[in-house]
């Protein structure tokens, strides 16, 4: 067989690999935590970072080494797994246990799960309810929010896990396959788990962050021009979303968060506001939980652009081999 040849059933058969994850997330959503990968590599990261206390003042080498140890062991496993299930069990036995590892580096269906009770709360006006729920999804303290930067923080929330939950680990699983996800989902993971900027994990964390904003650069900025044009599909203001991405991209901490935040920003016409640090559409009025429901449509068809695009250049290069 030709190396082309070669590479146009590979092409096919990540393709196959894909549509059945998206199906298994649709119809099935997350695995039980016990057996999600995810979970397992968060847990490895827990167990090691307590043995951080040993290397005294090299924590932030312990923290390279270990990250880097945990998304290679990630990786590697995949590759391995998939190829025993290829050359043992042949393509069928590939493409189902390659959909069913893919399917738990992204989440499509779980955000709504997570956004629905915060929307619900805030529409019954049980703003503590909504606190507590949304506290579940975000790392600032949520007791002092009031309904406007409650439903803020969850439209925040929205772009961002478009980015890390769904365009990021995809985006790597066209370059890379399989492992190529995974790895991405175990330097996502190091980052939720080590990353924060505490003392604990100033150091030893720091690592892990960068990877993680290096891993993100891309797809974030991907991400947000897909948003403004799933914006304009869905008949929003497209040069407001442009507008507000070029003006205010850069006024968040994350290199990359201020990409997708603030094309949703634009194209709901909503402020997007964290007390003390920023303010993205400043010119907008205090979303409210009638905006939640608009967010999550801009996600779901920034998905279907992303994934139509992505698909539409996997088919026109496996056309050309064919040549």
């Amino acid at each position: 067989m030709s190396l082309l040849c070669q590479i146009h059933e590979g092409l096919i058969s990540q393709m196959s690999i894909l549509i059945l994850a998206l199906a298994l997330d649709v119809a099935v959503g997350e695995p039980p935590e016990i057996i999600h990968p995810t979970v397992m590599i968060g847990k490895t990261a827990e167990w090691l970072s307590k043995r951080a206390g040993r290397f005294g003042s090299n924590k932030r080498l312990f923290g390279a080494l270990y990250a880097s140890l945990i998304v290679l062991l990630a990786a590697g496993s995949t590759f391995l797994l998939l190829e025993f299930a290829r050359m043992r069990l042949g393509q069928p036995a590939l493409t189902i246990l390659g959909a069913l590892i893919l399917k738990t580096s992204f989440a499509i269906r779980s955000m709504n799960l997570h956004v629905k009770p915060i929307k619900d709360a805030l529409e019954d006006g049980d703003l503590n309810r909504a606190r507590v729920v949304l506290g579940k999804i975000v790392r600032r303290n949520t007791e002092r929010l009031d309904e406007g930067l409650c439903a803020s923080a969850t439209i925040e929330s929205i772009a961002e896990g478009t980015v890390d939950g769904v365009a990021s680990p995809l985006f790597y699983f066209f370059l890379f396959g399989v492992p190529g996800a995974v790895a991405y989902r175990a330097i996502n993971t190091l980052d939720s788990t080590v990353g924060y900027k505490t003392p604990t994990f100033m150091d030893m964390g720091w690592f892990s962050a960068k990877l993680d904003t290096a891993a993100n650069y891309l797809p974030a900025r991907i991400t947000g021009i897909v948003m403004i044009l799933a914006g304009a599909a869905l008949g929003r203001n497209w040069r407001t979303s442009l507008s507000t991405m070029k003006t205010d991209r850069g006024l968040t901490e994350s290199l990359n968060a201020g990409w997708p935040m603030s094309a949703m920003a634009g194209a709901v016409s909503v402020r997007l506001q964290k007390i003390g640090s920023y303010k993205l559409g400043n010119e907008f009025r205090q979303p409210t939980c009638r905006d939640i429901t608009p967010a999550l449509q801009i996600m779901w068809v920034t998905i279907v652009i992303f994934l139509v695009v992505a698909f539409g250049l996997y088919f026109a290069f496996s056309c050309l081999l064919l040549r």
